[in-house]
């Protein structure tokens, strides 16, 4: 039997973060959101930052409830990940913001660089994403519920 796979594909998620959501779910809202809020923190000064990241932080919230809420609790001796799946899709969203920023106005170079980390981190979160799935990796709970 395969394994229930809740969390929507790598490339579902980097359209979302572009504004191209095809399919509506709840973590893809998040992840569209999240890279406008980054999109936003790029042209905000320092001090206009704090409330676009107490955003983030709810969005990163709303995330990792829904993710304990849908997934599979995995086995207690599965190992650990060193974040939720929240903190990964708001760095997605951050570095396909500045992808997208960089793509606008820098070189080459720099283009060819924040493309490679945003595919290196949609790639590792594909993967997480089948570990979850498949009941190989679990999730450190920053959500402040006792329920993990």
């Amino acid at each position: 039997m395969a394994a229930v796979h809740p969390l929507p594909t790598k490339d579902l998620l980097l359209q979302a973060c572009r504004g191209l959501p095809s399919v509506d779910h709840p973590l893809l809202r998040c992840a569209g959101l999240l890279a406008d809020l980054h999109e936003q923190r790029l042209n905000a000064s320092a001090s206009e930052t704090g409330p676009i990241d107490f955003d983030r932080v709810r969005l990163v919230l709303d995330i990792d409830r829904w993710v304990a809420a849908e997934l599979p609790k995995a086995a207690t001796d599965a190992h650990l990940h060193t974040e939720t799946v929240g903190t990964v899709v708001d760095r997605l969203a951050q570095f396909s913001a500045l992808a997208y920023l960089t793509l606008s106005m820098s070189p080459d170079a720099a283009m060819q660089e924040a493309a490679q980390r945003l595919t290196e981190l949609a790639v590792a979160y594909e993967h997480l994403a089948g570990d979850l799935a498949a009941g190989r990796r679990r999730l450190p709970n920053l959500t402040g519920s006792r329920e993990h």
